[in-house]
């Protein structure tokens, strides 16, 4: 299926791996111009070489808000622009209530909520000036139903939902989409961080399978597409059908 995106320039937030390395590559096999940022160079270097088609590679910690727009500008400024923006980033450290300070949700809040703020502040404005533009952000199954032992996540990402839905109507009329992809367990290096033994969690999926970084990226591409211009303030979930609510 063409997505008739070929030419159109993206930003993808926390792209050396997992969810953002897969949503990356499925935009550049598009044809679509793809700046990627990390926090190393190794990573990034390694991650544009998987890319390919002249992928983009930016250097930048995305966990505050600063850092967030500062990487907004840079893929603006080398890519001669942006249509697209796929906001995403790592989550913060596991807790429950009891186990959880209060300083620490700051910089959870800062990670997973403001930094996204700033990174559609940068971003969206020209989109809107010329009428076309895609905003696409990894969030989490937990705004839905929150996962035990992350509160931190689970408060930062449902705030960022509610923040995204709430600029998608205002700025429906511009031409400027905003949708939500909402993963559940998938085969990346933060849930094996979190879980181990991935594998064994399938089994309590009713799909009996892990999610599939490159699958979940051919999601958020078609959410960039042309065919989804009338696709906005959705809530995406992907996750093999565990979630079990009716919306």
């Amino acid at each position: 299926m063409e997505l008739g995106i070929a030419g159109r320039r993206a930003a993808v937030a926390a792209a050396t791996a997992g969810l953002g390395l897969g949503s990356a590559k499925a935009l550049a096999a598009e044809g679509v111009r793809v700046a990627i940022c990390g926090r190393t160079q190794e990573r990034v270097d390694a991650a544009v070489a998987e890319i390919g088609r002249d992928a983009v590679g930016i250097v930048a910690d995305i966990s505050t808000p600063e850092g967030g727009r500062r990487f907004v500008e840079s893929a603006g400024e080398q890519l001669g622009g942006l249509d697209i923006l796929v906001a995403n980033g790592g989550g913060p450290p596991p807790g429950t209530f009891a186990t959880t300070d209060f300083e620490r949700y700051l910089p959870a809040l800062e990670q997973n909520l403001l930094s996204i703020v700033a990174m559609c502040q940068a971003a969206v404005p020209a989109m809107r000036a010329q009428h076309w533009g895609r905003v696409v952000a990894i969030t989490s199954s937990s705004v839905r139903q929150p996962i035990p032992n992350l509160i931190l996540s689970n408060t930062a990402r449902a705030g960022a939902t509610a923040f995204l839905k709430t600029m998608a109507t205002e700025i429906a009329g511009d031409g400027v989409t905003v949708n939500t992809v909402q993963p559940g367990v998938h085969r990346t290096e933060r849930i094996t961080r979190v879980y181990g033994d991935v594998d064994a969690i399938a089994a309590g999926i009713p799909a009996r399978i892990v999610g599939d970084a490159d699958d979940f990226g051919a999601a958020v591409a078609f959410l960039c597409s042309e065919q989804a211009k009338f696709i906005t303030g959705v809530g995406l979930h992907i996750d093999g059908g565990a979630f079990s609510g009716l919306q």
